[in-house]
Order: C-alpha cells, then structure tokens, then sequence
C-alpha cells in the first residue's frame, strides 16, 4: 500500500502534548516529548483503516543506516510491532536514559 501523506495536528493520548505537523514533505505520528503514537493505520502509514486504535508505547530505538533513528513500539491493546523514523525534534536523550536498560 502506498504512503498517504497526513499533515494533521493532535494532542497525545498519552501525555497530553499538543503535536504540530512537521511540515517541509515530513509527517509526524508520534509525540515528540514521549514518543507515543496511535495505532491508526493498518495496511500503510497514513491509511487510518484500523479499528484497534490502542496506544503506541516506544519499546526502544534503533538506529539504521539509511533511515537513522527509528523508533521501535508495541501496541497496548493488540500487541502489533512496528517501526517509524524518528524526528528531528524527538526526545530520544530522555526515552533513552529513561530506558537504560534496554541499551
């Protein structure tokens, strides 16, 4: 399924933050503060076809040699992993000296 470009502003479900589009051909579906997202597409990013819509939580970070910083999350409700580059403006320093452990 091809990529569908939203640029949509929202407010995190999970810390309340109100999120800006990136703009510049770049689309945030995380919070830049916590990392969180929604689990909203099913087939591609952008879709918004699923119905399980639990939350995103940052389980770690990657990094890869053509994306950089990828973020790595499992969904709350349904389990599903997934993947997403990170942003320019993310709190990754934080997640990951909150999260130690895992590196």
């Amino acid at each position: 399924m091809p990529f569908i470009p939203r640029e949509e502003l929202f407010v995190c479900e999970h810390c309340g933050e109100q999120v800006n589009p990136l703009g510049k051909g770049t689309y945030r579906d995380h919070c830049p503060k916590c990392l969180y997202s929604k689990h909203v597409d099913r087939d591609g990013p952008g879709d918004r076809l699923s119905s399980c819509l639990g939350l995103l939580e940052p389980v770690s970070v990657d990094q890869e040699s053509k994306k950089g910083f990828v973020i790595v999350y499992r969904c709350l409700k349904c389990g599903k992993t997934s993947r997403n580059r990170a942003a320019q403006d993310d709190h990754l320093l934080d997640f990951m000296n909150q999260h130690s452990n895992i590196f």
